[in-house]
């Protein structure tokens, strides 16, 4: 079976089971490991799996396609997330470095990987460093995998403590002439800087070693030996496996029914808030680890704010509530916006500017396919000429800029996958091919200038899926989020079957 007709089967039942519907009555607490395995936690992690949905086949699958990419005399060097403090000691919840946990599925922080190109038949070796075991510190975080059962488990060659990896990249560096590094991102060097040594230093200096240790070693690489990493993994991470597809899919399942249970239960006098709280908690409530990004819960006029966020006023009667959000699922985040009507039915304007929205969303859809030969870049300037025309037939006079700068000011598109934004690297001149994921999202955002109708003005409407690219045919990931104007007023008065619970 091909894989556009495996994602196209009957929807694909969420893998997480249950702890009532577990037989693993010997499963012993607390964990012995610093993350779900199927042996401490066999209602989430298949035993045929080594992450939730991935099989270590995967992973080592993913890191012999990269080592293949590499010239010869090569060398990975990749490193973990670090924790993020909100204030003080007080600590986020931890996410793992994207490249890092896709390569190796560890997701345990203060960890890197090395991977040396070789001539064995694997094609590389594999050294994983990380904290280990520590009784005193798992009095208060919890266990750490041990080093014996992270070469066991991951599938490395030597498996070391994090205080060994200055000294391992000292001895080893010398011998390749290519190095590649990750670098993370952080509110200080996003994916969009520029790649430095001073910025890697701070992700290879953990407390456990002197800083001055790292900077010699970084240091003595010189410019034509040190290579950034990121753009070879996004090159794999572009086109996304089955299994991939089958956690994406099961993402966008969870954020879709959350939009439609969330149009049941939003109503006036309702804080945007306690919408997007109720949203998160659907999600939570079937199994999504975190929210992709921060919801946006947009009444009225506050829907002409293209990212906001603040969520604190309450909806009134008559206006449009514009919700974009998503859950992440298995380190896949899911990117899902809908607009619906606060009294549960579209007023005359609301639903001809909602008309003229979808038309031209489901037109660009039908253009995500490979045999299309479309860019990205096509399908946004394609965006602009089917939203001109929409909004001529509904009574807009669109002259010069007035659309891309006013009524529709950003992209219609991003790729999507394990971040929000899959990558910095992606070409949007480059010609879309199959296995792609990406967003279409068209908008209009009405301001109240006299230049624009007046029964249009302060009205927002964006509608946003996420798309598999086909050879032949697109797949909508994001189906269970209702659209249609029919079914968007059905899932408001409660005609769907959606409960608001």
């Amino acid at each position: 079976m091909s894989l556009l007709r495996s994602v196209c089967r009957t929807r694909t039942l969420l893998s997480r089971r249950y702890a009532t519907e577990a037989t693993h009555a010997d499963v012993q607490k607390p964990s012995a490991f610093g993350q779900p395995l199927s042996a401490s936690h066999p209602h989430l992690v298949r035993d045929t799996e080594l992450t939730p949905g991935f099989t270590a086949e995967e992973y080592e699958r993913r890191r012999r396609s990269l080592m293949h990419s590499l010239p010869e005399s090569s060398v990975v060097v990749s490193v973990a997330g670090s924790i993020k403090y909100m204030s003080g000691q007080i600590f986020y919840k931890f996410r793992q470095a994207s490249d890092f946990w896709y390569l190796t599925g560890f997701e345990e922080p203060n960890a890197a990987v090395v991977l040396e190109k070789t001539s064995s038949s694997r094609g590389y070796r594999m050294t994983v460093f990380s904290s280990g075991t520590d009784t005193a510190k798992e009095k208060w975080d919890g266990a750490r995998t041990s080093f014996q059962d992270t070469k066991q488990i991951f599938r490395a060659d030597d498996a070391r403590n994090i205080q060994h990896f200055p000294s391992h990249l000292r001895s080893i560096l010398s011998k390749y002439s290519n190095v590649f590094l990750d670098v993370p991102s952080t509110p200080t060097t996003p994916k969009t800087s520029k790649f430095s040594t001073k910025s890697l230093l701070q992700y290879l200096s953990p407390s456990v070693a002197p800083r001055t240790e790292y900077d010699s070693i970084v240091e003595a690489l010189s410019h034509a030996r040190r290579k950034p990493l990121a753009p070879k993994i996004a090159q794999l991470r572009a086109i996304k496996s089955e299994a991939e597809l089958n956690v994406m899919r099961q993402a966008a399942d969870i954020s879709g029914r959350a939009h439609a249970k969330t149009m049941r239960f939003a109503r006036p006098g309702l804080s945007e808030s306690a919408v997007a709280a109720h949203f998160e908690y659907i999600c939570s409530l079937a199994g999504s680890q975190r929210p992709a990004y921060v919801p946006v819960v947009a009444s009225g006029a506050n829907a002409l704010i293209i990212h906001y966020t603040a969520n604190n006023h309450l909806i009134k009667d008559d206006e449009i509530i514009l919700i974009d959000a998503g859950c992440e699922y298995n380190g896949y985040a899911s990117d899902i916006t809908r607009a619906f009507p606060a009294s549960g039915t579209f007023t005359s304007p609301q639903r001809d500017l909602y008309a003229a929205v979808l038309s031209a969303q489901k037109a660009l859809i039908g253009l995500c396919t490979e045999a299309s030969g479309y860019s990205m870049h096509q399908i946004h300037t394609t965006t602009c000429t089917l939203l001109r025309a929409e909004l001529k037939q509904i009574g807009f006079d669109v002259n010069g800029h007035d659309l891309e700068h006013v009524l529709f000011p950003h992209y219609v598109s991003h790729p999507i996958g394990l971040d929000l934004h899959e990558s910095s690297h992606f070409e949007r001149h480059g010609k879309l091919k199959a296995g792609m994921v990406i967003t279409i999202e068209p908008g209009i955002y009405v301001p109240p200038s006299p230049s624009f109708p007046k029964h249009f003005h302060d009205i927002g409407i964006r509608i946003e899926d996420e798309v598999l690219i086909g050879k032949d045919e697109p797949v909508v990931l994001s189906v269970a989020a209702p659209k249609e104007i029919a079914d968007v007023e059905g899932a408001c008065q409660g005609l769907l079957g959606f409960e608001a619970f």
